[in-house]
């Protein structure tokens, strides 16, 4: 009997385990804007101080909101944030408008974790040789109405963040839709060369490259069962949600399931 009960407990734990190895890991992208505005972009949203109490109680709701989620894993748009996290815990931190320490470090600081994992890649963006390209061969037309459609989804940004919240922004940014309509900027460059000089298809290489890379250090930091979140500017958002969508093993998790309204 006592080798029955032996066997079938360790038949058990086996079953516990292949469960445990078998579970999904899920992943939570937070597409977000530069609340330091370091003007790093092509066209950047208009950031009042968020260290101003309004904006920190938003901040908090928001945080309040994803943590529902029980996050087990936090990922920055750093290249390395253990530093940086550990003097936060500590509170020795100076105080920063940056988006990571804002939400990032707030987050994984009320879920209890004792790390932030910064999975940032630099990579090239050769923007200047298209623009090039379209002004020497007449097809600055391409590139005016794409900027323009940019323009206008950063304006639109602006004024939800002065009319709105915190949280205002970020569901707009995170709705599916308006992802998929944000990467018409990258996917028009291709409209952008001719024969073998192909500076538009070079540009969305190296975005994708950089972005792969990125989703290549979120995969290889998880382990079955996680619940990650990751923090990224906006315009990542796209081709992040596609390779954890297209993930074995992986499932997909919509932010604005926790963004609080």
């Amino acid at each position: 009997m006592r080798r029955f009960l032996l066997a079938a407990a360790v038949l058990a734990g086996l079953a516990g385990s292949a469960q445990a190895a078998d579970a999904p890991v899920e992943v939570m992208i937070v597409g977000g804007f530069h609340m330091s505005n370091p003007g790093r972009d092509l066209h950047n949203v208009q950031v009042d101080d968020v260290l101003a109490p309004k904006r920190q109680k938003e901040i908090q709701a928001v945080t309040d909101g994803l943590a529902r989620f029980r996050p087990t894993m936090v990922d920055v748009e750093w290249d390395s944030a253990d530093k940086e996290y550990a003097q936060y815990l500590a509170g020795t931190l100076k105080p920063s408008h940056n988006e990571v320490v804002q939400l990032g470090f707030r987050l994984a600081k009320q879920a209890g974790l004792s790390t932030v994992h910064g999975i940032d890649v630099e990579g090239e963006f050769p923007y200047d040789a298209v623009e090039a390209y379209a002004k020497a061969h007449g097809e600055e037309p391409i590139l005016a109405g794409t900027n323009a459609a940019v323009e206008a989804f950063v304006k639109k940004q602006s004024d939800l963040l002065a009319q709105g919240t915190v949280s205002d922004v970020l569901r707009f940014l995170n709705d599916p839709a308006e992802i998929a309509h944000g990467n018409d900027f990258y996917r028009m460059t291709l409209k952008i060369g001719g024969g073998k000089d192909q500076p538009g298809a070079d540009l969305l290489t190296a975005w994708y490259k950089r972005n792969f890379y990125i989703c290549a250090n979120l995969v290889q930091l998880a382990r079955p069962g996680d619940r990650v979140v990751v923090f990224y500017g906006s315009g990542h958002a796209f081709l992040l949600r596609q390779c954890v969508r297209e993930m074995p093993g992986y499932r997909l998790v919509e932010a604005n399931d926790y963004l609080p309204r």
